[in-house]
């Protein structure tokens, strides 16, 4: 999701209301389906046939899970069609709730406040949880619609997923610099993270109010891992954005895509599903990875440990996993899809060969996923950004 990292907000490029018949709380009792219903009846109609051994069977095997799957995803990340078509084939009802960033969803999981059966987090969250043992590894012969997953995208997820057990990529992009080409002067060449630090664009710079993709401009500059935690070069980086500072118009999140769209700016660090976004708004706008490199990020689904109705998230995983609906998520979400078999049902051509929305292998070659680094360098991180935002 275009999130931060160790702080988010989430992109909102569709009305809110649109989710808002979707959303029932995770604490409320299970509503019976349809099926559910027909099957009761049925129960006792025939309760004289059946045996007290059966009866005892059918309780315990009630008792793993229920009609329903209770879903955690970050806001306006899905089509609230496609829960309602899963539910229309399958009789699954969908508990689903909504969190806005990873550091939200994590210590509520991590504290069982709420069970849950399937959750979207960012790859180095991805990480983090599976360091603290609080998944469970994915069944995929239970998913036989995981061979539409793109193989370019499940080698990415080994950064935070090494054994690929765990995890099933949904949505992913990259960071790059969004431009305007009337306000870039003649002869200048976006392609590099360097043109940040050029004094012609004092105050039409937007920079990512988030610590690690702030610092990971720096760092891809220097040469550096983008997850390093040796204290020297946090603090070269540190001392880089400082320089850059008053070249800055603004740390900012959301507004960069509508200050870009507004061309109250000549460049800014965004997110890719937000370039395809802008561009709709404004054909002056174009997008670069630049050639030092960036992050690719990736959020995918994976089982928490605790899961109640497993079966049903890999029904609901299964689902989510076909080209048609993928499809359909990919146009109301803008974020790429890992999906080959939805890409391939892109009517529009020029966003079928869009490099900005499916960027090729040698674009990607010098873009790494984030890893979690630990609470120690967590706070390493927010030692030297909080020099930058105070200085």
């Amino acid at each position: 999701m275009k999130r931060l990292v160790a702080g988010a907000a989430v992109a909102v490029i569709v009305i809110p209301t649109l989710l808002s018949g979707c959303v029932r709380k995770v604490e409320e009792a299970p509503k019976e389906t349809s099926a559910q219903t027909a099957a009761a009846d049925q129960t006792t109609e025939h309760a004289e046939d059946v045996t007290s051994t059966e009866k005892e069977a059918a309780s315990a095997t009630s008792a793993k899970g229920s009609g329903e799957v209770v879903v955690y995803n970050w806001g306006e990340y899905i089509d609230p069609d496609v829960l309602k078509q899963f539910e229309d084939e399958t009789g699954i009802k969908v508990v689903y709730e909504e969190f806005e960033t990873n550091e939200i969803m994590y210590p509520k999981v991590a504290a069982g406040a709420a069970s849950y059966d399937l959750i979207c987090p960012s790859d180095y969250m991805i990480s983090k949880m599976i360091d603290n043992d609080l998944l469970q590894p994915i069944n995929y012969d239970h998913i036989p619609n995981f061979k539409n997953i793109d193989e370019t995208y499940l080698e990415q997820s080994r950064g935070f997923d090494p054994d690929l057990k765990y995890s099933i990529p949904y949505c992913w992009g990259t960071v790059g610099i969004l431009y305007n080409k009337s306000m870039i002067e003649e002869g200048d060449t976006v392609d590099s993270w360097e043109i940040l630090w050029d004094e012609k664009y004092k105050d039409s710079i937007l920079m990512q109010d988030s610590v690690r993709d702030a610092f990971m401009v720096p760092e891809k500059m220097f040469g550096y891992d983008i997850n390093t935690v040796k204290e020297d070069e946090i603090k070269a980086c540190c001392e880089k954005l400082i320089e850059q500072k008053p070249l800055v118009q603004a740390y900012v999140v959301d507004q960069v895509r509508d200050k870009m769209i507004g061309s109250e700016a000549a460049l800014g660090v965004i997110y890719s599903g937000e370039a395809i976004y802008t561009q709709r708004e404004n054909e002056d706008l174009e997008y670069v990875i630049p050639k030092e490199g960036s992050n690719v990020w990736i959020d995918s689904w994976v089982i928490p440990k605790d899961a109640r109705n497993v079966e049903n998230a890999e029904k609901f995983l299964d689902f989510l996993c076909r080209g048609d609906i993928a499809l359909k998520n990919f146009e109301y979400i803008t974020y790429s899809t890992p999906n080959k078999a939805a890409r391939e049902l892109i009517e529009d051509e020029d966003i079928r060969n869009s490099t900005i929305a499916f960027p090729t292998a040698d674009m990607l070659k010098n873009c790494d996923v984030y890893q979690y680094i630990g609470e120690d360098g967590d706070a390493l991180y927010q030692k030297y950004w909080d020099k930058v935002k105070s200085s």
